[in-house]
């Protein structure tokens, strides 16, 4: 297998730094896609789906389709190099819009479905950046890397919600634009792997390391914990921004509103990655982690009082902020509890269940939505309240990892 990160010299960083550097760029470019699809894709299919209960249903499918390949592409990964894995993640975001597009175009909500599926493959690779910044790290650089990497995203929160703008219109059928705009993406971005410095897969010899098996790795509790925290970290915020364009576009504001919105929450989620890895080098996970339960608690509290614009604006900052945190500092805690020769078993996992849970919160958020009828407000309502008992159990499990006696800080 590769080489193991956990004792590389700080010299070697420059290895890192490099591969940092592509992978910053592709989140910023690749990743534009995200934003753009969360914008428009539950508008797109209130346009076309037979129940407007349905209408987030493409956004599930997306992160289904996440969910369903991320164990096939980490083990993949695992053997043939993430390089691969990152092509095929490109691809999958293009095949995907291209028959999103056309399912937009001959009025195919099933097709529409099936592009968002496929979308879903682009995203579970995006997940693997952050995993990839880490192969080449020292100890002390894997948790900026990571930090470093999702600021990428920074970048991809001005340019996709911008083209959303410039393109929802473009073509006589709404949105038709924006998914040709998200294959131009991908087949420019593909071309950023190139540039890799990764270490490559050796054969696995008979008497190397196997690592523990996925049973054995449940049972570690810092595992479980980071898994936890990253599932309702991710979950919640995906929850809640599902619902935010058609609660915004329902309470009588524009689509270009809506766009700025998720634009904002996009950038209150990336920006603090400049100096995320920092404060979790200084202080540990634990705490990180847990300052991000407490302000994704504060975006639920403040949607909850009210539905002006600067609400929507004030509330989705707030749940940017809280997924930064929970979310990376989850991963840092993550790759501290597993050797290099259980990453491709851990990583698989971790990230199965992560967009298996954010799955099941998107196809909530479309229920919660329409939970009050015709009544957008309700429906609002319903989707902040949900939040509460799953960030009781996020922090149940924090403080129980913080009380555990351990040889490691966490």
């Amino acid at each position: 297998m590769v080489e193991s990160t956990h004792s590389l010299p700080e010299s070697d960083d420059r290895r890192a730094k490099r591969n940092v550097v592509v992978l910053v760029l592709a989140q910023a470019l690749l990743g534009a896609q995200m934003p753009m699809i969360f914008v428009v894709g539950g508008l797109a299919g209130l346009m076309i789906a037979p129940n407007p209960a349905l209408a987030t249903i493409p956004i599930s499918l997306i992160v289904f389709g996440s969910m369903t390949t991320a164990p096939w592409l980490s083990a993949l990964m695992q053997r043939y190099g993430r390089t691969l894995g990152f092509y095929i993640g490109a691809a999958g975001g293009a095949a995907g819009a291209a028959v999103s597009a056309a399912g937009l175009w001959i009025d195919s909500f099933p097709l529409f479905l099936a592009g968002s599926y496929l979308t879903g493959i682009y995203m579970s690779a995006q997940g693997f950046y952050r995993f990839a910044a880490t192969d080449t790290a020292s100890d002390s650089f894997r948790p900026k890397a990571i930090s470093y990497v999702m600021a990428g995203g920074l970048l991809s929160a001005f340019v996709g919600p911008q083209l959303v703008k410039a393109t929802s219109e473009a073509t006589v059928i709404p949105f038709l634009g924006t998914y040709a705009a998200v294959i131009v993406i991908n087949l420019l971005g593909a071309a950023l792997f190139a540039f890799l410095d990764l270490p490559k897969p050796e054969p696995v010899s008979a008497d190397a390391p196997r690592g523990r098996n996925r049973l054995e790795l449940l049972k570690d509790p810092k595992i479980v914990v980071a898994m936890i925290c990253g599932a309702v970290s991710y979950s919640l915020m995906n929850l809640m921004m599902t619902s935010t364009p058609l609660a915004v576009v329902g309470c009588g504001f524009t689509t270009s509103n809506a766009a700025d919105v998720v634009s904002a929450h996009v950038i209150a989620m990336f920006a603090p990655s400049f100096f995320t890895g920092h404060l979790i080098a200084r202080f540990g996970t634990t705490k990180i982690v847990a300052t991000g339960l407490v302000l994704l608690a504060a975006a639920g509290v403040v949607a909850l009082t009210g539905v002006e614009l600067y609400q929507f604006f004030a509330a989705l900052i707030l749940l940017g902020l809280g997924w930064n945190f929970g979310f990376i500092g989850a991963t840092a805690m993550l790759t501290q509890a597993h050797k290099p020769e259980e990453r491709g078993a851990v990583q698989g996992m971790n990230d199965f269940v992560v967009f298996g849970c954010v799955t099941i919160a998107s196809l909530s958020s479309g229920v919660l939505m329409h939970s009050g009828g015709e009544d957008v407000v309700a429906g609002w309502t319903s989707v902040n309240l949900a939040m509460a008992p799953f960030l009781v159990l996020a922090g149940a499990a924090l403080i129980y990892l913080a009380m555990k006696p351990t040889s490691q800080p966490v």
